[in-house]
Parts: C-alpha cells; structure tokens; sequence
C-alpha cells in the first residue's frame, strides 16, 4: 500500500489560478501487516500523467484494472527516519 501526504496543502485542495503547481510530498510505503516500512521526500513534484484504467480483456484472464500517476520531480531522498518494520509473528493460542 501506498501512501502520499502534503504538508502544504493537506485536504489536497487546488491551487485556482497559482502559477507555483508544484508540491513537496511524502511517499510512504507499508507492507502487508500495514507497518509502515519505507518513506520518500519529493521535492518541488507534479504530476505529468494519469492513466484512470488499464485496457481490460472481458475474454482474458485475470484481467486487473491499474490506475497509475507519473510524477516528475526536482529531486528526492529516503526517509531515514522510518524505522525497518519488524515483521508479525504468529502466536499458537494456548488449548482449552
């Protein structure tokens, strides 16, 4: 799962009528217990292109729609900050 947040403009509002579109971000990434695992700043980005749907097959299989952004940037760096996750164990519960 993917994450994005900016301190900026957080309720993600649009900018009507500025010239400065461009936002510095936070892109974090969590794994599948839903710990979060990895964070990126991007500077100064905005988006370049959005694909809604993917093409679907009806007669394919395993069709799977995908929504994709490309942003374009001024330069990033990895979140030190953020810990490596440890990943979840299983207990056995105790018999009754």
């Amino acid at each position: 799962m993917v994450e994005t947040s900016c301190p900026s403009n957080p309720r993600g509002r649009r900018n009507p009528g500025g010239l400065d579109f461009r936002e510095d971000i936070v892109i974090d990434l969590y794994n599948e217990a839903g710990q979060l695992v990895m964070a990126f700043k991007v500077y100064r980005c905005w988006p370049s292109e959005y694909v809604a749907l993917s093409e679907l097959n009806a007669n394919g299989k395993a069709s799977v729609a995908i929504e994709s952004i490309t942003l374009q940037h001024e330069g990033w760096e990895r979140d030190r900050s953020v810990a490596v996750a440890k990943e979840p164990s299983f207990v056995e519960p105790p018999e009754k």
